[in-house]
């Protein structure tokens, strides 16, 4: 063989490939940056929007040709300012506007600038803003998920189970909200900044269960813990923003692990620990450290802290737990909580010890109709010796169920304890 002929072959990753993901990395730093800046010298969230996402579009089609630049940021930046400033040329904005943007980015030669004070305080106005109590809950996640993540309006519609023109109608409808109502584009401080903080982890924190539950799209729970590790890095000192943080990358260290070979869900205790993500787990570790005050968040990533940290479902520490459930039913009374309260004492002091307590939490009628009361009761009857009641309750339970996961999963311990 000649040595030509033993030399390996060399493949050529195309230039287009090569753009397309310097493309990528970069708008998921670069475009919440554009959009926080050009939303605050305009005023105007779409113009900011289309500006920022005009300029991906340019960098797909040019960087294949001219290579990609040093400063991709600084580049998009310039793109994106320029554009605004042609737009607002056309529309006779006043001469202030224009000469505030012409100096909202450097050249492309000059290094992109340092995040510094005005850039943090850009990308935390648009957070709370976009998470204004003054909208719905629903058009808070949309709003967040398609300006400071720069998620397609498609996807964001198939998360919230919507058509795109749909979601394109409710997204206009919240920009307009947020300009009528003149929603300052601003954090708040002291009291106020008190008062809204908690709406803008809820957002956070609802954004990564519509990715964690069985039949969601992991991508929004990477969403969701990106922001929050975003938000934690610009609020530092915040107790519930770190535990929020922390509560979140413990749920996600079990994302790989919560599915056997087949695609069934496992329930924690059959979970392989060894495919946890202990990276995540360390994360989340060295954020609840900085936690310093009790909190609802605190509490519940002390809860999950100790799963995480447990190296068998037999070595959990239950009574911990049940420790944290009794402080959290104090502090957000509500019947999930007050169930969750009977399952962690359960298993703590033994199964009648959470019986008594999941007759008091559906004392309410609170949890009338939530599928997941009998799963709890049929567990607990199950560790009762009761298998027939149980299974029985665990088919009730996967009756009611709206996700086709959690459904097999049910009859699966039905049929276990049925056949046993």
């Amino acid at each position: 063989m000649s040595t030509s002929q033993s030399r390996p072959v060399r493949t050529q990753v195309p230039a287009g490939a090569v753009a397309a993901e310097a493309v990528a990395a970069a708008s998921v730093e670069a475009y919440p940056r554009i959009v926080a800046t050009l939303i605050r010298v305009t005023g105007d969230w779409s113009l900011a929007e289309d500006c920022a996402q005009e300029s991906l579009t340019v960098a797909l089609e040019r960087w294949p040709a001219d290579g990609v630049p040093a400063n991709p940021g600084g580049w998009l930046m310039t793109v994106a300012r320029n554009r605004a400033i042609d737009v607002l040329r056309r529309a006779t904005v006043e001469r202030r506007k224009l000469h505030d943007l012409a100096l909202l980015a450097p050249d492309d030669a000059q290094p992109e600038p340092e995040v510094g004070q005005d850039m943090v305080d850009d990308r935390l106005r648009l957070i709370f803003t976009c998470c204004h109590p003054a909208l719905a809950i629903e058009a808070r996640v949309a709003l967040t998920l398609r300006t400071v993540c720069g998620v397609p309006t498609a996807d964001i519609a198939r998360l919230l189970l919507v058509s795109e023109s749909t979601m394109t109608r409710r997204l206009t409808r919240a920009r307009t909200r947020i300009a009528e109502a003149g929603i300052p584009y601003r954090v708040p401080s002291g009291s106020p900044l008190t008062e809204r903080l908690p709406g803008v982890l809820a957002v956070l924190y609802l954004l990564f269960t519509r990715g964690y539950v069985a039949d969601g799209e992991p991508a929004f729970a990477d969403e969701a813990v990106r922001l929050a590790r975003l938000l934690d890095r610009l609020m530092p000192g915040q107790s519930e923003v770190a535990a929020l943080l922390a509560l979140l990358l413990f749920q996600h260290s079990r994302r790989d692990a919560r599915r056997d070979a087949a695609g069934n869900l496992l329930t924690l205790e059959r979970q392989d620990r060894d495919r946890w993500d202990r990276t995540a787990v360390a994360e989340g570790l060295t954020a609840l450290d900085r936690v310093r005050h009790d909190g609802p968040y605190a509490w519940q990533a002390r809860i999950a802290a100790c799963h995480a940290t447990a190296a068998s479902a037999d070595d959990t520490d239950w009574p911990t737990i049940a420790h944290a459930y009794d402080a959290l039913l104090g502090i957000r009374p509500s019947p999930v909580v007050a169930l969750n309260r009977a399952v962690a004492h359960g298993y703590a002091y033994g199964p009648a010890a959470g019986l008594d307590l999941l007759d008091a939490a559906r004392a309410g009628g609170g949890l009338d109709g939530y599928p997941l009361t009998a799963a709890v009761e049929a567990d607990l009857v199950a560790r009762q010796g009761d298998r027939l009641r149980a299974a029985i309750l665990f088919r009730r339970a996967a009756a009611t169920v709206g996700s086709a996961a959690e459904r097999r999963a049910l009859l699966k311990r039905a049929d276990d304890l049925a056949d046993s």
